[in-house]
């Protein structure tokens, strides 16, 4: 697989008000999408920032922050991540997005995406 860069961020924070409006305020982030206890900000490059309060069923990381490395085919990723022996979790997906979450030795999950990105 080859990395095309860091193309989402996602955090899930019990101070979901005010990260949101840390983002928007102090950080200048645009709200692209909001729902209660999830805000979605998209920076000038096309991406994307993501807030997830504790409660929100959405973003698979269960706390703190995971980052999603773009790649062609996230199914294809996730294949080669488990062959190498990774702990992978099922490939979902939301429209034309995919993803799949996996941990790595520092014991942080992180995500391979694929999507119309950029």
């Amino acid at each position: 697989m080859q990395l095309k860069g860091v193309v989402w961020l996602g955090t899930r924070t019990a101070r979901f008000d005010e990260m949101s409006a840390f983002a928007k305020d102090v950080l200048g982030l645009e709200l692209k999408h909001g729902e209660a206890g999830q805000a979605v900000f998209e920076l000038p490059d096309g991406d994307t920032f993501e807030i997830f309060d504790a409660h929100h069923p959405g973003g698979g990381q269960p706390d703190g922050v995971a980052a999603g490395f773009l790649v062609d085919d996230a199914e294809a990723a996730a294949t080669e991540l488990r062959a190498a022996g990774v702990e992978v979790s099922d490939v979902d997906s939301a429209g034309a997005f995919r993803w799949a979450y996996f941990r790595a030795p520092d014991g942080n999950l992180y995500e391979v995406t694929s999507g119309p990105y950029r």
